[in-house]
């Protein structure tokens, strides 16, 4: 059974923490490097729920996408939410750690999990990171459909395969514009259309994009838009890093039970639709 930092070094080769962005907070929250590791739990979110998944589990390490502490703090006090988080991971011996922004641009990272959902061929990075010679990683993913579709249909694809939300999927464009290729980018994506629109890819699949960069860019030019919940975008990322620690461990005789958490953290829950007043 390996040992906490024999697992976390692993996890930095995957995702080195030198490329997380300089705003970011990765790396190890709390856990002894000496502790023994047996079972291991993915999630998007280091949300209560979620450690309370890992207890009922008996995970040694959880390991989240999102950090838990994104600006710093003063206290881990209990009587704040993400205090009691920390009591609970260290009251019942849970490791904590964080991939974020290094994850995003790592290959493969977040938006190469992202492709793989949607059944997408990953063409390029959309920005590629200029210190990878061989030109795989970077943010977001230039990809080709397998055959070509409508915007309508590729955003009803989306809300297939990608994991249910009361959000679900919004649409902007022409429903019936043909689709053959996509730019995607998990979690928030609407700092990224200078990008989307050099790459002269026929639709963009993303979350958490804004009014006013939304509007401009359907001015700017017959983009289909395809807007997701932030978390159902990266959620397959957990996935896709469970098997990357499942092959480590078989590689190194660890014998490592790697879960991925089906707990649903996305912070909206019902939708309905709009029926009010007339314009």
């Amino acid at each position: 059974m390996p040992r906490l930092s024999e697992v976390i070094s692993a996890l930095d080769a995957l995702w080195p923490p030198e490329r997380a962005e300089q705003w970011d907070a990765v790396g190890t929250v709390c856990g002894d490097p000496d502790a023994e590791v047996l079972r291991v739990l993915f999630a998007v979110d280091p949300v209560q729920d979620v450690v309370e998944e890992a207890q009922r589990l008996g995970a040694d390490l959880l390991v989240t996408h999102h950090p838990l502490y994104l600006r710093g703090t003063t206290t881990v006090a209990a009587g704040h939410f993400k205090g009691r988080v920390v009591h609970t991971l260290i009251k019942n011996d849970i490791a904590l750690h964080v991939a974020h922004t290094n994850a995003d641009t790592a290959d493969p990272g977040v938006s190469d999990a992202l492709a793989g959902a949607l059944d997408l061929r990953v063409v390029r990075p959309l920005v590629p990171d200029a210190s990878d010679p061989n030109g795989r990683r970077g943010l977001g993913r230039v990809c080709e459909l397998d055959h070509p579709e409508t915007l309508r249909e590729f955003a009803a694809r989306a809300a297939k395969r990608l994991p249910a939300t009361a959000q679900g999927i919004r649409l902007a464009g022409d429903p019936d514009a043909t689709v053959r290729t996509v730019a995607v980018s998990g979690g928030s994506g609407d700092s990224l259309f200078d990008h989307v629109r050099a790459a002269g890819v026929d639709a963009f699949l993303t979350a958490d994009l804004r009014h006013h960069p939304a509007s401009e860019a359907t001015q700017h030019s017959p983009l289909g838009l395809v807007d997701a919940a932030h978390w159902a975008t990266e959620w397959p990322w957990c996935e896709q890093a469970a098997a990357q620690l499942d092959a480590i461990s078989d590689r190194n005789g660890w014998d490592l039970r790697v879960h991925v958490s089906t707990t649903v953290t996305d912070p909206w829950s019902s939708h309905h639709d709009s029926s009010g007043a007339p314009n």
